[in-house]
């Protein structure tokens, strides 16, 4: 299998136009856009019968294992304008400690912290960035909680497209460094995800960037649709019955429920598609309330709070997209504690040896509860979601100090 392949090879594609995810509206390809006439996000659609005539599933075992193998459902007209970094497809790790304990017959974690920049926002980046240099758009902005931006930051850069990144002024200090160390200029703001969009809203016109903001633009959704995809093709293409995700802005839910849509389309797959499950913190659970009331928006959070800084997020523009999901799918959205999301953490680390974000630790601790009210049983087959990589967090204290001309040999075995 050639590793560049994915990369070098120029395939055709097929996006048809640009629809409204509200009203249906269509829109011409191939031009500049952000949010619809009516201020809702806009979907990629492709001509799913030409896909169908000219690539079969099993031809994608002679590509390259990484992102780009995809290259007939996603927008990138022209080869090089690939701005890539090496998104591997990422592993499903098995949990069988845990799935012993549980009485289940099998539980997979599909690890996202494997990506360029340690995080699944590498997904959207690459394609968002990809597209930028396509329409020739230069400067780029964007709010981030941190993983977000980093992954702006490190694909701007090596597309030669100028970024700025505006944080929430607690956002961890790894990731305000990390956003700048790749090239970005970042800017702590003192309030939260959806203030700093503000600023880089209002900075569009004065500033000349391209609003990069979550489903602002429609191409970081086709990013994030990978992971769908690759889900399918890992499990040959049979897909699992529950999937929880970490819900914040929703990009990847909506995505996945996007690609399990386009894939039921071209045959792929076939069979009743997983239940979406949107996890959240409690201090911060706008979707978990609208799908509670019943409602087809969420109101804004107020006092949001965390230690999942990544799922953060007050008010979402997508929310009408993520609940359509949940209901479409049969699912449902859950909240969890900060203490069930440590403990959560803490128990894959020690009984697994998976190191995991908060954000990743929250959607077992989500299964747990959803295990224990009934809402999934021991013979679904279920997917966590873990959206980064546990070493950008940081950790409890530990180690001991011993004398090294004299250790204490019964603090270490008690230990």
């Amino acid at each position: 299998m050639r590793s560049d392949l994915s990369l070098t090879t120029d395939r055709p594609t097929f996006v048809a136009h640009l629809e409204c995810s509200e009203t249906g509206t269509r829109y011409p390809p191939d031009r500049i856009y952000g949010l619809s006439d009516v201020g809702k996000p806009l979907l990629v659609r492709y001509d799913l019968d030409g896909v169908a005539r000219t690539v079969a599933p099993e031809a994608l075992d002679a590509r390259s294992p990484d992102l780009w193998r995809y290259r007939e459902l996603l927008p990138v007209r022209h080869t090089e304008h690939i701005t890539s970094l090496g998104e591997t497809m990422t592993p499903l790790v098995d949990l069988p400690s845990v799935a012993g304990r549980l009485g289940v017959a099998r539980l997979l974690v599909k690890d996202e912290g494997r990506l360029p920049t340690g995080s699944f926002k590498a997904r959207g980046m690459t394609v968002a960035v990809s597209m930028a240099r396509e329409l020739g758009i230069r400067r780029l902005a964007m709010p981030s909680n941190g993983n977000a931006g980093a992954a702006l930051a490190a694909y701007a850069t090596r597309a030669g497209l100028e970024a700025y990144v505006f944080v929430p002024e607690d956002t961890p200090e790894v990731n305000v460094r990390e956003i700048a160390h790749a090239g970005a200029k970042v800017f702590r703001v003192d309030g939260l995800i959806d203030e700093a969009g503000r600023i880089v809203a209002e900075g569009t016109e004065r500033m000349g960037w391209f609003d990069l903001s979550t489903l602002k633009e429609p191409y970081r959704i086709e990013g994030k649709k990978t992971m769908g995809l690759e889900l399918a093709e890992q499990l040959g293409w049979e897909l699992p019955d529950v999937i929880f995700y970490p819900t914040g802005g929703g990009t990847g839910l909506i995505g996945m429920w996007k690609a399990f849509e386009e894939l039921r389309t071209l045959g792929w797959t076939t069979g009743r598609p997983p239940r979406m499950v949107a996890v959240q913190a409690a201090g911060c659970a706008p979707i978990v309330k609208a799908w509670r009331d019943g409602a087809t928006h969420a109101e804004r959070w107020e006092d949001a709070h965390t230690i999942a800084a990544g799922i953060r997020v007050p008010a979402a523009i997508g929310d009408f997209l993520i609940l359509r999901a949940l209901r479409e799918s049969g699912g449902f959205a859950i909240d969890v504690p900060d203490g069930e999301i440590v403990e959560a953490s803490r128990e894959l680390g020690s009984v697994e040896g998976l190191m995991t974000s908060p954000e990743g630790a929250a959607t077992y601790a989500a299964y747990l509860r959803a295990l224990a009210e009934g809402l999934v049983s021991t013979e679904d087959r279920v997917v966590l979601f873990n959206c980064g990589n546990g070493l950008k967090y940081p950790l409890p204290a530990a180690g001991r100090r011993i004398d090294k001309t004299a250790p204490d040999w019964a603090l270490i075995a008690d230990s």
